[in-house]
């Protein structure tokens, strides 16, 4: 792949932020979370060893979240989850077009192959978290939050667990730069860039990968894209995971009973030690199932609609590209 190709690229690109298709991205996206957030927001009490649920099932907390919030308790912070996922998506997949052109077109060593993949997958991933973190961490505060609002009939409202309350996303926000700074905003950052750069380079490397073992004419079935895309998102969900329940843990430890406003874990390996050693290792797998039922067809929808609108804006086939560029 040449500059002029790389050009192209970006033309494409750029036409497709003007163009209609990317009008309905908002909307999709955040049918998408809305339709998950229930169970999102389990995944997050179970990961942060919410108290009434650490030791509770799905299906036991969703019934339990029901009879303390009611309905709306199931949405709790999905406005935050809404707003990241728009700007987060789009950057992922357009950054990653960009990194990838930009290493073949200054790192012809790496040649046309996954290692490419890899590569612009891991700095795609980065720079859409880095650019949306502060997003992440208002949706995770907002749903570690559980309060009886039954009992706010009678004499006020009554949380189930000690903690402040914060109300809204820019409430969020607000209280945590002041009481932080913007380091505050980017607490639990570390483990997830460390996450985020495997699974997001694994994502790429294993979709494009499987895409290379079937023929052309099957790579234009969506039920193929469907299957590369699902079992991309299963393998690098599953090798990731442990350092995402570290970095829910961190976002929320000041909330926690244990924590006194301090940091526990002062670092990811510390994260990690600290979770095993006083919670099990068994706690670092906690909500994998619901992130199997939610990430994984996600993946798969993604990386097909992605294939999709390369195909609406003419963007090469990846094996006509490197059969034209050993030309």
């Amino acid at each position: 792949m040449g500059s002029s190709q790389g050009s192209s690229l970006s033309t494409s690109v750029a036409g497709l932020v003007e163009g209609s298709y990317i009008d309905t991205l908002p909307v999709l996206g955040a049918f998408a979370k809305t339709a998950v957030a229930p169970l999102e927001r389990i995944k997050i009490l179970l990961q942060t060893r919410t108290q009434g649920f650490h030791s509770l099932g799905v299906y036991q907390s969703l019934k339990r979240l029901l009879k303390h919030e009611g309905l709306p308790g199931f949405y709790k912070g999905n406005g935050a989850s809404v707003l990241r996922i728009v700007p987060y998506a789009a950057l992922h997949f357009m950054t990653y077009e960009q990194y990838r052109c930009w290493i073949l077109d200054n790192y012809t060593v790496l040649g046309t192959g996954p290692v490419v993949d890899l590569l612009a997958g891991s700095a795609a991933g980065g720079t859409a978290v880095l650019c949306t973190y502060p997003l992440d961490l208002a949706r995770t505060k907002l749903a570690y939050q559980v309060v009886d609002e039954k009992s706010s009939l009678g004499n006020g409202s009554k949380s189930i667990i000690a903690q402040p309350r914060y109300n809204g996303i820019r409430n969020v926000l607000a209280t945590v730069y002041r009481e932080g700074g913007m380091r505050g905003l980017y607490r639990g950052v570390g483990p997830t860039l460390i996450g985020i750069l495997p699974y997001a380079g694994l994502k790429f490397y294993i979709y494009e990968e499987l895409k290379r073992h079937v023929s052309e004419d099957q790579q234009r079935s969506i039920m193929m894209r469907l299957s590369c895309g699902a079992l991309a998102g299963l393998f690098g969900q599953t090798f990731t995971y442990p350092l995402d329940v570290v970095r829910r843990q961190m976002q929320v430890e000041n909330l926690q009973p244990s924590g006194g406003g301090g940091a526990r874990h002062k670092n990811t390996w510390k994260g990690l030690t600290t979770i095993v050693s006083q919670q099990g290792w068994r706690q670092l797998f906690a909500g994998l199932s619901i992130n199997y039922i939610k990430i994984v067809p996600s993946v798969a929808i993604g990386f097909t609609a992605y294939d999709m609108m390369k195909s609406w804006l003419n963007i090469p086939p990846r094996q006509k590209t490197q059969s034209v560029t050993a030309a």
